[in-house]
């Protein structure tokens, strides 16, 4: 990756370098080339192939400056990082410049100069693609001399020039991004004045600085990231500026659970040494990505700051690292996950959803684990037929005899006064051991997956389980965010009314 062997003015002539072609036309013909090769230069970003990405792609070719605008966790950001693959990998400028100079058409006064003092011995440099990519977080403490620039008082007096020197201005972020892709995020956090001060950057390509009179027509592509929720919130994009902003572009959460699945497995930061000695199944990996999924359609959670991809993110890497750390306390030996390593994923959700009236009520744990029990549920429901539909057969027919409850032996097991606890810290043999307790359980596995392993009839048992407890057809409670305990659920609501009782009592 090194950089062509040009060094002048007069050598790029001779190479054929004629004259200056803009960023976006730049980015423009990449871009081309890829769609006529069926390429995208998006390939980190999944979810996106048929609905932002051909958006995205039609702004590029019409050279537009771009706004994302979605809700936290869409990859925003990571679209605009994309776009650097779009650019051609060197760009030649005049050496010593601030403003990356065109060689052939030059900006500021000091490649002006320099051109004019040494025309084809000019000296040039190399611009790579990765150092031609600028991004600024929109905070309000963020000022005009920030993006744009200011008098430098110090060069002043070091190079002993007058305030009224253009040699005296230092410029700020945008003017040094010149000839290469802009990001500001999250802009409605700029303050309006300053959003004001982009107005002319954008359409007519002049900055202003103190009292000066500049014209540059900077070459910037601009792109823009914004949350909704930020206009109610925290500020907005004024008017004019967005008018500026030739194409808005509406961002998504993953459509389906497959595409989220796809992401977390791409995204999340799973050591080999982890991987050697955790498996994650099937089973545990998709319930990670219904929680998300539940999120988002909870009254509990509040839709319009909405759940971010980095929930599944960071829910994926702590359950490998509940069974890493079992593994380890277990002599060193490789672990399956299980449901109820899920305690463990706790922390991942509470800190990644908004509540709510009602889910501050309930509080965030309370609610963390509400949408866990609803994510079991539903994952139930894929592996095992739902135990409802053993109540809805007809009793009377002698063609269809309705078909035995394969649950029932395990809710009157439980019925008869047993109790199971499940640790999250128990070692594989001794986890299977405790679920081979209760009975029946093993008999409904091995009737829906006679050819499941010893590890997999495990992690299938325990399913049941909680399937039949989120079902309301035994009753589970967690025991010091360590495991569950398993009992009857009548038992139970018949000791919750009698602690209840006794707590009135005490209150008298």
């Amino acid at each position: 990756m090194t950089p062509p062997d040009i060094k002048t003015l007069g050598e790029l002539k001779k190479h054929g370098f004629n004259g200056a072609v803009s960023v976006k036309d730049e980015i423009r013909k990449n871009l081309i080339s890829l769609i006529s090769l069926h390429n995208s230069p998006f390939q980190s970003v999944l979810g996106f192939e048929d609905t932002v990405i051909p958006d995205v792609e039609r702004a590029l070719l019409s050279r537009h400056n771009i706004l994302f605008l979605g809700l936290r966790g869409q990859a925003k950001t990571r679209m605009a990082r994309e776009m650097v693959h779009l650019l051609d990998e060197w760009k030649p400028y005049v050496a010593g410049s601030e403003v990356n100079d065109d060689p052939f058409a030059p900006l500021s006064g000091y490649a002006r100069e320099l051109i004019k003092e040494k025309g084809d011995d000019t000296p040039i440099a190399w611009l790579h693609r990765t150092e031609r990519y600028g991004e600024k977080l929109a905070t309000p403490d963020v000022s005009v001399a920030d993006l744009i620039g200011d008098i430098d008082p110090i060069k002043a007096a070091n190079q002993r020039l007058s305030f009224s020197d253009e040699r005296a201005l230092h410029y700020g972020i945008i003017p040094r991004s010149n000839r290469g892709i802009f990001v500001i995020n999250e802009l409605p956090d700029l303050q309006a004045r300053i959003q004001v001060a982009l107005f002319n950057i954008l359409q007519e390509g002049d900055i202003q600085i103190r009292g000066f009179k500049l014209r540059m027509p900077l070459d910037i592509l601009f792109v823009f990231t914004a949350n909704p929720e930020d206009y109610t919130n925290r500020g907005s994009i004024v008017t004019p500026l967005k008018d500026r902003i030739e194409s808005q572009i509406i961002t998504h959460y993953p459509k389906t659970v497959d595409i989220s699945r796809r992401i977390t497995q791409q995204e999340a930061n799973i050591l080999a040494e982890q991987k050697e000695l955790v498996e994650v199944p099937e089973i545990c990996a998709l319930l990670v990505e219904e929680i998300a999924m539940q999120a988002r359609k909870s009254e509990f959670v509040d839709q319009k700051s909405g759940v971010s991809a980095r929930l599944t993110i960071s829910a994926f890497e702590n359950l490998v690292s509940t069974a890493e750390r079992r593994a380890y306390r277990n002599g060193g030996m490789k672990t399956i996950a299980r449901i109820t390593d899920f305690v463990g994923v706790i922390p991942s959700i509470t800190g990644k959803v908004e509540l709510v009236y009602e889910g501050e009520q309930e509080g965030a744990m309370n609610v963390a684990y509400r949408l866990l029990g609803l994510s079991i549920k539903e994952i139930f429901k894929q592996f095992f037929p739902e135990p409802d539909s053993f109540k809805k057969q007809p009793k009377d027919n002698k063609k269809n005899p309705p078909k035995p409850n394969p649950y029932q032996p395990i809710i009157d097991w439980f019925g008869s006064g047993n109790e199971l606890l499940v640790l999250q810290d128990e070692s594989d043999d001794d986890f299977r051991n405790s679920l081979y307790q209760v009975a029946g359980l093993y008999n409904v596995v091995k009737q829906y997956y006679s050819n499941a392993g010893d590890t997999m009839i495990g992690l299938y048992m325990e399913l049941v389980l909680h399937g039949l407890a989120e079902y309301s057809l035994i009753s589970k409670k967690v025991v010091d965010n360590s495991g569950y305990t398993f009992s009857d659920i009548l038992g139970s609501m018949l000791d919750l009314n009698f602690t209840d009782d006794e707590d009135d009592d005490d209150d008298i």
